[in-house]
């Protein structure tokens, strides 16, 4: 199997193991267990926050630990965290239903056509303290959301955000590379 030649036994292996946490966490109904559940799976999650049903992919490569969320946050449902590379969350942010962090970008196997013109990236994302991330909205590996900044729902992050900083839309352009 082309998958199994390419990431190689070992990640398998971890990716079976994960899935079956992962499957144990999806029977978790309420938020506090939800919450004791990712603790128990290495995940630092600070006081007074609620964590609703989401969704946590790439597990096998940055593990548990590769996510940090602070004090009084809310992760709303459905968000998706990709845990390829580091996620750090900080104190009062909230993400609300359906927002996605990504930490990597991979068009397919080594092979694939176009990873010579994009090849595979893999960066982690902050979220600092006081910040919004609405309903809908995409955060691209390598981004920064600053303090206090407002991400409209639908949004798509592909570069810094500052401090305080209001940022809608989906830029389109034909020269940027993701």
């Amino acid at each position: 199997m082309k998958a199994v030649r390419q990431v190689g036994f070992g990640r398998v292996a971890r990716f079976v193991w994960v899935s079956c946490l992962l499957s144990l966490l999806r029977c978790a109904w309420l938020p506090p267990i939800r919450s004791f559940l990712l603790r128990l799976f290495g995940v630092t999650i600070g006081r007074d926050t609620v964590i609703h049903r989401m969704t946590l992919i790439n597990v096998d490569r940055g593990g548990f630990r590769a996510l940090t969320i602070g004090d009084q946050c809310f992760i709303g449902d459905e968000v998706l965290i990709d845990l390829a590379a580091p996620v750090t969350i900080e104190n009062q942010v909230t993400l609300a239903a359906r927002a996605m962090v990504l930490t990597h970008l991979n068009v397919g196997y080594a092979d694939h056509p176009l990873q010579a013109r994009f090849p595979a990236k893999t960066a982690g994302v902050t979220i600092h303290r006081g910040s919004f991330i609405g309903a809908g909205a995409t955060i691209l590996a390598g981004c920064s959301v600053g303090p206090e900044a407002f991400v409209a729902a639908a949004a798509l992050v592909h570069r810094t955000v500052g401090a305080g900083e209001v940022v809608k839309g989906v830029p389109i352009s034909g020269d940027q590379k993701p």
